[in-house]
């Protein structure tokens, strides 16, 4: 009780915090040229104070103070430390105490790191990033309290879901926060920058190392969700497009879009208004997936209807952050004429505006698929399920011309550029055509499709692997990345066609035989863990005179009374053998699913290239 109160009341401290960073930063606006030294200390202060909010709601879980509702519900006597700890932001209280305790270390940091900068620019970053966290404040005190008190006072909890209790689920919400809250400074800052007109090359090279930030993370949070989905859920996929993966994909999706932009702001003064819209857009899909999934309104309509006041403060919150925006952007931005930003047919900025437009296409799309079925419910109490024939279908057919302006876009230069000394370009072209064509003609897939996606995609890989020698590893991390995600989609695409799956029900010493595969059912054995106990099974795989053995798990949890499922994954260069066992009602067989996924190391692999590519431009800070 001692730390849920410490936390409770340093919560409090922190909000009444906000009061002397508004009165200081609107004072010190018109007064002097220097940033008043008491806004820093007041932020540090505020920073301070949500830390140790914080740490009392982890120590509230570690020595398992039951009077906290929060704790009460997400954690038990018997479950280890690690996970205690993670419980902390496993649940919806504790995980926006984190979105507020990173919101308020990101502001501090952009107060010490932009010192060079515009004063007034500064302090109107730290008006608006105050609002946003206000509204985070109000939120929690008011709505979703993590110090709520209980009496009587339980002998015990009501323990976490142990799906959740996992390593890569425990850093994947934070690190994801790290860019859900990253795009909180772009956004105040965009906001800031607009009302002063302060739009130019020095704010892009300022703020770029803060969409940087932001898309790293990002890129890497919802990696380590895909992975977590994929060994854990038992399924053998990585991206299932169920609503909870596409909330995050969508702000990625716009990020994605809005670094490009930066850079050709930060190079030729132009695309202001995209800049200013993406930065919007990005925060705007960060915030409300956020919400949407901690409030459960992905899962249930009719949570606004369990917790009305949450939901009405939900949607309150996000309409007045969006009408602020809309408002600064259409009486503040000044749309520049000026003739010497007109560029070419044949340039570098043409490709990127195509491919600008291609990503909110697929964004638009990510989010009908997502928000639709929820509007649907409310309107008519009709449910339905949007999956991934959907996106493939949509996505699939505009994904081939998206990645053949990819691998075009960087070969030409800014304003105009010349068709003459491109000619390679079409050898490529036809070259991964021909290789793609000749990979899918003894398949039983459709030819025309298949084999246009993956040479496209092959096009892509083929082009940036020229552009690492031919260049003399000029602008390496843009090729890094671009590489990385043509060997993501290239590496998606053979995983999808490849793959093979037997599912068949065996008790032990039973086998199963195909012409492919022979899978023995050898033994099964009982272990006794500290919160659960297992049941092992242990399988021999035999295919082409290659043995394999591998041991999936059912495991029984005391609180809650849960069994999972758990995949034992034998990974290779080349593919993944991933099977999982589940009992079957009343019998003694157990339903066995036997997967082989090819390429899902390259999978990994791509989006760490990706994400080292965003690395290498961070610490290099050039302007390519």
């Amino acid at each position: 009780m001692l730390y849920s109160s410490l936390g409770y009341y340093a919560l409090l401290l922190g909000f009444v915090s906000s009061l002397p960073i508004f009165f200081f930063s609107i004072k010190n606006f018109k007064d002097k040229q220097i940033l008043d030294y008491k806004i820093i200390t007041f932020s540090f202060i505020q920073l301070f104070l949500v830390f140790i909010s914080f740490l009392g709601l982890i120590f509230s879980f570690i020595y398992s103070d039951f009077s906290n509702e929060t704790v009460f519900n997400n954690s038990h006597t018997t479950k280890p430390l690690f996970y205690k700890i993670v419980g902390t932001w496993g649940n919806h209280e504790g995980s926006l105490l984190l979105w507020l305790l990173v919101l308020t270390l990101f502001i501090f940091i952009f107060l010490i790191k932009s010192r060079e900068l515009l004063k007034k620019y500064r302090i109107l970053t730290v008006l608006f990033q105050q609002i946003i966290i206000i509204g985070f404040f109000i939120f929690l005190i008011k709505s979703s309290n993590p110090f709520n008190y209980l009496f009587p006072v339980p002998k015990e909890g009501m323990g976490l879901n142990p799906i959740l209790q996992d390593p890569a689920l425990a850093i994947h919400p934070p690190i994801l926060y790290l860019g859900y809250v990253g795009s909180s400074i772009i956004f105040s800052s965009v906001l800031a920058a607009t009302t002063l007109n302060y739009i130019s090359k020095t704010w892009a090279v300022h703020i770029k190392n803060w969409v940087l930030a932001s898309w790293i993370f990002l890129t890497l949070g919802i990696l380590l969700g895909s992975i977590w989905a994929y060994y854990e859920l038992g399924w053998g996929g990585f991206w299932f497009w169920d609503p909870v993966e596409n909330v995050s994909l969508m702000p990625w999706l716009a990020l994605t879009t809005l670094l490009h932009c930066i850079l050709v702001l930060e190079k030729r003064s132009s695309l202001s208004s995209w800049v200013i819209i993406l930065s919007i857009t990005t925060f705007t899909l960060s915030m409300c997936g956020t919400f949407l999934v901690r409030s459960g309104i992905l899962n249930s309509v009719h949570t606004f209807a369990n917790d009305p006041e949450r939901g009405l403060y939900i949607l309150t919150f996000l309409f007045i952050l969006i009408f602020i925006s809309l408002f600064i952007f259409f009486a503040f931005h000044k749309l520049e004429k000026d003739k010497s930003f007109s560029f070419s047919i044949i340039s570098k900025e043409t490709s990127l505006l195509i491919n600008n437009w291609f990503m909110m296409y697929f964004l638009s799309v990510v989010l009908v698929g997502t928000i639709y079925p929820i509007f649907l419910d409310v309107l008519s109490s009709e449910q339905i399920s949007v999956g991934p024939p959907f996106y493939h279908k949509l996505i699939a057919p505009f994904l081939i011309p998206f990645l053949i302006f990819m691998a075009i876009g960087p070969q030409l230069k800014w304003i105009k550029s010349e068709i003459i000394g491109k000619f390679y370009l079409v050898v490529i072209f036809i070259i991964s055509m021909l290789i793609s064509f000749l990979i899918i003609k003894k398949l039983n897939v459709n030819l025309l499709i298949n084999t246009v996606l993956i040479g496209s995609a092959l096009y892509l890989f083929l082009v940036n692997i020229r552009d690492f020698f031919s260049k003399k590893f000029k602008n390496t991390s843009q090729n890094l990345s671009h590489f990385g995600f043509s060997l993501l989609i290239l590496s998606i695409l053979f995983n999808n066609i490849f793959s093979s799956e037997i599912i068949t029900n065996l008790k032990v010493g039973e086998k199963f035989d195909n012409n492919k595969f022979q899978i023995i059912f050898n033994d099964l054995k009982k272990f006794e863990e500290k919160n659960y106990i297992s049941f092992k099974g242990y399988f021999s795989i035999k295919e082409n005179d290659l043995e394999d053995k591998l041991q999936p798990e059912l495991r029984i949890y005391n609180q809650p009374n849960i069994i999972t499922s758990e995949a034992d994954i034998k990974t290779t260069f080349f593919n993944d053998k991933f099977i999982t066992m589940n009992t079957v009602k009343d019998e003694e067989y157990f339903n066995i699913r036997y997967q082989v996924k090819p390429f899902m190391l390259w999978i990994w692999v791509s989006v760490l290239l990706i994400s080292a590519g965003g690395i290498l431009s961070f610490f290099t800070r050039r302007i390519e």
